[in-house]
């Protein structure tokens, strides 16, 4: 990349900036305005335009960009394109949009970049960009920290589904599995939930005393069940343990358009607390009951201590028992949710749904789980890892269109 620019700075071709402003950094991209090659990159701070002040969201949008763009080539830059967190450009006075807007502007005032005025999109727009081809209608689908699926027409999100926070919704995402796994170890100590080795490693995790975990310091007593029997799903102890792992409120029916989780609970899958035929969830685990409440008093405080958001964290735990029923019930659950989202935009046969987001990637937990669902549906899946390929698209199509 290095070559090439040097290349760029002894030619005189135009160039473009695309920027991916997440919530976590804000990522610039230098680009080749012809054909898209990227040429520079910088990185700042956090980009969402609705939670990051304006003159601290300037600060971070100057620097990604002016590492991106040495000052000998700024005045070739021809269009900058950025794709916001908690902005769109769907609706011209949203104030996540007015902010980035602003933010932007001013950045690229200071760097003394005179590109016209900035293209300002949402991230998710911005990913959905970043697709082969910079596609300009279908689906759109993040699972990270968060969770939110997109409808784009003419690369403008038009219906969203989800993307509510992680008070009122993010179903599927690494928040809501971090909790699904809080949840059931407080399940399994409870007495109310099956068996699992989550409540060891959610535990050790949060600090619990080695000496109140299940088995006692030494851990490892908890009685796994082999994937190929949870893979069936619907005998024995798998299918209680898949009821037990669900937390109640786990919310909108599954992919296969029956209700998910404790809905189905019972004999005559009303769901009553009556039908309820749990596992007892301690038969092979030498976890007291005076230990199981010592572990609920250290545990509870330390989930409380921090903010919920970082419940998240706790989502590889999840990955990393995979091997046990009750980590597999609830990664089932979260690819649910997802597809569930996905069916809300009602997508068409063959349509496009592109997905980002570190659950969803290559090797990612949930990524053979969705494609198997969505295929079912006859959805395609494309993967992009963020948005700064679609950001760039983006300021090439703005370029294209001024000229």
């Amino acid at each position: 990349m290095g070559n090439e620019l040097n290349q760029e700075r002894q030619g005189g071709s135009s160039l473009v900036v695309g920027l991916d402003a997440g919530g976590t950094r804000t990522r610039a991209v230098l680009a080749a305005a012809a054909d898209g090659r990227p040429l520079g990159e910088g990185a700042g701070g956090p980009g969402n335009a609705l939670t990051v002040p304006v003159p601290q969201l300037t600060e971070h949008l100057a620097e990604a960009v002016g590492q991106a763009v040495p000052e000998s080539v700024r005045g070739r830059v021809v269009a900058v394109a950025g794709g916001f967190a908690g902005a769109t450009d769907a609706v011209a006075d949203e104030p996540g949009r007015r902010n980035a807007l602003a933010a932007l502007t001013a950045a690229l005032r200071r760097l003394g970049i005179d590109a016209g005025p900035p293209v300002i999109s949402s991230d998710i727009e911005a990913a959905f960009a970043s697709a082969p081809g910079a596609p300009a209608d279908g689906l759109a689908l993040v699972a990270g920290t968060g969770a939110v699926a997109m409808r784009i027409t003419g690369r403008r999100g038009t219906a969203t589904v989800d993307g509510d926070g992680w008070l009122l919704g993010d179903d599927g995402s690494g928040f809501w599995i971090g909790r699904a796994a809080v949840r059931a170890a407080l399940r399994m100590a409870d007495g109310r939930g099956a068996p699992t080795v989550l409540a060891e490693l959610v535990g050790r995790e949060l600090g619990v005393p080695g000496d109140v975990l299940p088995g006692g310091a030494s851990g490892g007593a908890v009685r796994r069940l082999s994937p190929d029997v949870v893979q069936g799903g619907a005998e024995g102890a798998s299918r209680e343990a898949r009821r037990e792992a669900v937390p109640p409120e786990s919310g909108p029916a599954a992919a296969g358009g029956q209700p998910a989780g404790p809905a189905r609970t019972g004999a005559a899958g009303t769901g009553s607390p009556v039908d309820r035929r749990p596992l007892p969830p301690h038969d092979d685990t030498p976890w007291p009951r005076l230990h199981r409440e010592a572990y609920r008093r250290h545990l509870l405080p330390a989930v409380m201590a921090e903010p919920p958001i970082r419940l998240a964290r706790l989502a590889p735990l999840v990955v990393e028992a995979a091997g046990d029923a009750v980590a597999l019930a609830i990664l089932d659950e979260a690819a649910d949710q997802l597809t569930e989202s996905v069916r809300a935009l009602d997508p068409r046969p063959g349509e496009r749904v592109v997905t980002t987001g570190g659950l969803l990637g290559p090797g990612g937990p949930l990524t053979p789980r969705l494609e198997a669902r969505l295929q079912a549906l006859g959805l395609p899946l494309d993967w992009v890892p963020d948005g700064r390929r679609g950001a760039v698209a983006l300021a090439r199509l703005a370029h294209q269109g001024r000229t």
